[in-house]
């Protein structure tokens, strides 16, 4: 069983949960066990929130069936939006308009792999088309796939990006594409010095913030591109406020870069096997939690580990690093 480090308490308030390559398998199956888990951190008076990179509507496909409390968070789009399970908003940030208009120019070289992202949700948790928009979409086509076709129902085609920067503006843009074209977008983005790189403190007159996540088994990584300050943390942050608590009564689970600062400010944090080696490797410099892998129900392991839950009968147990 995993042991929580020394500054975290034994049972949480609040805990705070990413979603792909945690919560989801990599089939994108929320497994029974943590399912189970997640109904008696419920049953223990603890807030479940979801943060995730996912927009709104796209992370409630998986949601609706876990039957979460209504008035639990979700938080979205990397902490950009913080709406409740049942849709009521609770905080929003927008990128200026002006700003993503420079954006669009700036990374010209990767244009064909740009996705600017609106909040359009609904009282319903549903977006409509145009919460997504794309100015080429044969190569994101051919990077992300399975998530275009999924999307497809959300997503306007325009002759250019800047069409779509003349109304609302968006709450972040998105690059994806192979890691080492990342890595080169990532690199012209920092040549800027308003944009605060990937798991940095902000300047406080930043104008954008940056985060990553990678799966170098599928060659992939999506950059997010947010309005300055915007991060899991800052939503959690921002939630704890709300909530009346303080972080150290924060349990946070994440296996990426993007689930780096809320790693960072929870009272505990715990990072999936499954997460890149480079981040396991500063894990063990911040003294975190090295848990399951998202295959092996590492959001139950170690949810049952903070409420002393025992394993029930049959359920496939390991040993557990802990650094």
């Amino acid at each position: 069983m995993i042991q929580p480090h020394s500054n975290a308490l034994s049972t949480p308030i609040l805990i705070a949960i990413d979603m792909d390559g945690t919560l989801l398998d990599s089939e994108g199956h929320v497994s029974e066990r943590n399912r189970a888990a997640l109904r008696s951190a419920e049953e223990a008076g603890i807030e479940v929130v979801i943060a995730t990179g996912r927009r709104h509507s796209f992370a409630m496909r998986v949601l609706r069936d876990l039957k979460l409390r209504h008035t639990n968070a979700l938080v979205s789009s990397n902490g950009t939006v913080i709406r409740t399970i049942g849709s009521e908003l609770l905080h929003r940030s927008h990128m200026p308009l002006e700003t993503a208009r420079w954006l669009c120019q700036h990374v010209a070289e990767f244009r064909s792999t740009l996705v600017l992202t609106f909040d359009t949700v609904g009282d319903d948790g549903e977006d409509t088309r145009g919460a997504l928009v794309v100015e080429d979409p044969e190569e994101l086509y051919s990077n992300i796939e399975r998530w275009m076709q999924s999307n497809e129902a959300y997503i306007a085609h325009v002759p250019s990006l800047e069409d779509a920067l003349d109304g609302d503006p968006p709450i972040q843009m998105m690059l994806c594409g192979p890691v080492d074209r990342m890595h080169q977008a990532e690199a012209l983005l920092m040549e800027h010095p308003l944009i605060t790189p990937v798991g940095a403190t902000a300047r406080h007159d930043a104008e954008i913030a940056l985060h990553r996540t990678e799966y170098p088994g599928r060659d992939l990584c999506i950059l997010d591109i947010l309005p300055a300050g915007c991060s899991k943390a800052s939503a959690l942050e921002r939630l704890a406020e709300l909530r009346g608590i303080s972080l150290q009564q924060v349990l946070a689970i994440g296996d990426n870069w993007n689930d780096l600062p809320m790693l960072e400010i929870a009272g505990q944090s715990v990072l999936m096997s499954n997460a890149p080696e480079a981040l396991k490797e500063l894990a063990g410099e911040r003294g975190w939690t090295i848990g399951h892998s998202n295959d092996e129900d590492g959001v139950a392991v170690a949810i049952e580990t903070a409420l002393n839950i025992v394993s029930a009968p049959g359920a496939t147990e390991k040993p557990v690093m802990v650094v």
